[in-house]
């Protein structure tokens, strides 16, 4: 039977754990991961063995819907992982322990997405503005479309640029100009 020390140690050590997880859901907006679903990544991690999804519903008290759709999003993210354990028939889950690789494949995959949009809009900027440039007689608007045009080029020369460095984060390259930490 566990003493009151005991007892106390166990609380301000799961107190401790869960200001961490509050920690981690936190950061991970900055991600565009929403809190609750940063929150199960923090349990999943913090846990000592895979979980079910009626397991993460107890640990933090939500839907077993929502509980389906954060761990769908965090493997897309592949910041999650099913796996198998003899015996049991539900789908269990454990998270990647390689925050390395996570945030390689999590920052690849947005910024990826974010800067391929703003490559499409700068050239349909640049081709509407070159559309406009033809149809029109108006000199001032003229002298400032190629002014816009020369920002719109240097807006692009930056996204490629971009593109190289989630490329070197993507590939794993980035490590050998920055090592990892394991320490």
């Amino acid at each position: 039977m566990p003493n009151e020390n005991t007892s106390k140690d166990i609380e301000k050590y799961e107190e401790t754990i869960e200001k961490f997880i509050q920690v981690i859901a936190r950061n991970m907006n900055l991600y565009g991961i929403t809190s609750s679903v940063g929150r199960l990544y923090g349990v999943l991690y913090f846990s000592n063995q895979p979980m079910t999804l009626d397991d993460m519903r107890d640990a933090l008290e939500m839907s077993k819907t929502s509980m389906s759709t954060g761990v769908r999003a965090l493997s897309d993210m592949k910041m999650v992982e099913s796996t198998f354990k003899k015996g049991i028939r539900k789908d269990l889950y454990q998270s990647e322990e390689d925050w390395y690789k996570s945030f390689t494949s999590l920052f690849g995959n947005r910024w990826r997405q974010h800067t391929e949009t703003n490559i499409e809009e700068a050239d349909e900027a640049i081709a509407e503005l070159n559309e406009i440039l033809q149809e029109t007689g108006d000199n001032d608007l003229k002298r400032k479309i190629h002014q816009d045009i020369d920002r719109l080029r240097y807006a692009q020369n930056y996204y490629e640029w971009l593109m190289q460095v989630i490329q070197l984060i993507e590939s794993g390259k980035i490590f050998e100009y920055i090592p990892k930490n394991d320490k």
